[in-house]
């Protein structure tokens, strides 16, 4: 399907601004039972990908509904995305909630589930929530005032929200299929806008009709009823993407259960693809960075459907206080220094107007040049439909300015032609920036300060509910007063004489 959407686009010359292609099918209206007409778009959406966008009316009982699905396939990832609207120009802010997506009123504690795939604004899906919220709020009313008044107030909220007399207020969309979106802004500052990706869960997985036993099928087409049979085109293969893996004269990675895990060795251990649910090896090498600390590198690829990634964890105890970690850099050579940012890291440059939230792409262990280079690609693709070459048909021209002006500042950055400042900020002290003086300590150009984490990293962190000392004797006393209660349970329980054989009832 996706295919075919990109023919169409190309036959039609849609980024050239000419008329789309409509598809008009005749289809049972599930209101009157009668003919209607359901008209298909094929499209691409700016900044996301392709979809279909599907309109019903019928003539006789004039019901209409309109709904989107995606042409694409499921993303590897799942992927959630939060909104901090804080400005009436938010609510004009383009949204897709496809039919696997879950989406959040983060600030109400309202939750839509997976259903009918939409695209709209923001605006527009406040305002469908409130009214499908007051469809049945007349018999409500007569039949259960109480709940009529708290959904009420729901809509109330919701109405003040989508009209901007309400601000701010928090809304995501949580997609295991990775289709969902909320269109960014090159205005965005710390933590109004954030993407996460994640790793789907088996019931996730099987929810999207993906399973981690079958095999490649070999079903003939007569065998499926007429349908083609199933499989991974050639040029989707890991080793066709990938270098293989050593064999002949070379040493296999060690298995993990082996031996004690050595620095310098790779080891491997067998784990699942999250986007195939196949079986796959994750490769894992310990790694010592001086001046620093021991971390881990791992590894994996999938030879099914050619899923790469790449991490870095690292370990010991949670250290007192945070770090900020800040550097100038005014040279290639300054591009050059090895970085590690950590899972739990924010980089930002100010002078770039760039900002990577915490969680974001992961643990990296790179150089700054390669850093910001996976940041401008990761970015540049989630922002153009297709991927950098234009961004769309329907991307405004002013919008369109400022992102190539973003990149043009980020690429002049990473060529060495403009200095700039980049800032590392871990409340758990792991991400490190590599020094040039000899004795590990931060340079001239180098800023390194601890500082003590606010009370909103120490509740993201869990550090609010961990307790390091002091807890063996708690549990001894959680153990004593169980066993008292138990004890108490049984002396009070009555006994019973039958036949002259005790026992209790």
């Amino acid at each position: 399907m996706g295919r075919k959407v990109a023919e169409a686009s190309a036959q039609n010359d849609i980024e050239d601004g000419d008329s789309k292609v409509v598809d008009e099918i005749e289809s049972l209206c599930m209101n009157c039972k009668d003919d209607g007409i359901t008209r298909l778009l094929l499209t691409k959406i700016p900044f996301f990908r392709e979809i279909i966008i599907m309109s019903f009316h019928c003539d006789h009982c004039h019901f209409q509904n309109t709904e989107v699905q995606f042409a694409g396939q499921i993303q590897q990832r799942g992927a959630k995305i939060t909104l901090k609207a804080d400005r009436p120009e938010d609510l004009n802010r383009q949204i897709v909630k496809s039919d696997t997506c879950i989406l959040r009123v983060e600030d109400m504690d309202l939750e839509i589930p997976p259903g009918r795939g939409q695209l709209t604004n923001i605006e527009g899906i406040l305002s469908m929530i409130s009214t499908d919220l007051g469809d049945k709020q007349e018999e409500r009313r007569a039949q259960i005032p109480e709940v009529f008044e708290r959904i009420q107030t729901i809509i109330r909220q919701l109405d003040d929200m989508s009209s901007g007399k309400h601000f701010p207020f928090t809304i995501s969309v949580d997609d295991p299929a990775g289709n969902s979106y909320i269109e960014p802004s090159t205005s965005d500052t710390a933590g109004k806008f954030h993407r996460r990706e994640f790793d789907r869960t088996p019931e996730q997985n099987a929810a999207l009709g993906l399973t981690d036993t079958a095999e490649p099928s070999t079903t003939t087409a007569t065998e499926t009823n007429g349908a083609p049979p199933t499989e991974i085109r050639p040029e989707y293969h890991a080793n066709q993407m990938y270098p293989a893996m050593p064999t002949d004269g070379t040493t296999a990675p060690a298995n993990v259960d082996d031996a004690e895990i050595v620095e310098g060795e790779v080891y491997s251990f067998p784990s699942t693809c999250p986007g195939c649910t196949r079986p796959c090896a994750t490769n894992m090498k310990m790694v010592n960075i001086p001046h620093f600390k021991q971390v881990v590198l791992m590894s994996t690829v999938c030879q099914s459907c050619g899923y790469r990634s790449n991490e870095v964890k690292t370990g010991g105890e949670v250290p007192p206080l945070g770090r900020r970690i800040t550097l100038h850099v005014r040279s290639k050579e300054d591009l050059s220094r090895d970085i590690l940012k950590a899972e739990s890291c924010a980089l930002s440059c100010p002078e770039l107007s760039l900002q990577v939230e915490p969680g974001t792409l992961g643990g990296r262990f790179t150089t700054i040049e390669g850093l910001l280079t996976q940041v401008r690609d990761d970015l540049r693709a989630s922002i153009f439909s297709d991927g950098g070459g234009g961004g769309g048909d329907s991307m405004a021209g002013p919008e369109k300015e400022k992102w190539d002006g973003f990149f043009a500042k980020l690429s002049a950055a990473i060529n060495g032609e403009q200095p700039f400042e980049i800032i590392l900020e871990d409340p758990l002290a792991s991400s490190y920036l590599q020094s040039l003086a000899d004795d590990g300590m931060p340079d001239a150009q180098m800023t390194v300060e601890d500082y003590e984490r606010t009370d909103e990293e120490l509740e993201h962190l869990g550090l609010n509910d961990i307790k390091t000392e002091g807890y063996e004797g708690e549990e001894v006393q959680e153990v004593q007063e169980a066993q008292e209660v138990q004890n108490d349970d049984e002396n009070d329980t009555p006994k019973v004489e039958t036949n002259g054989v005790n026992g209790t009832s």
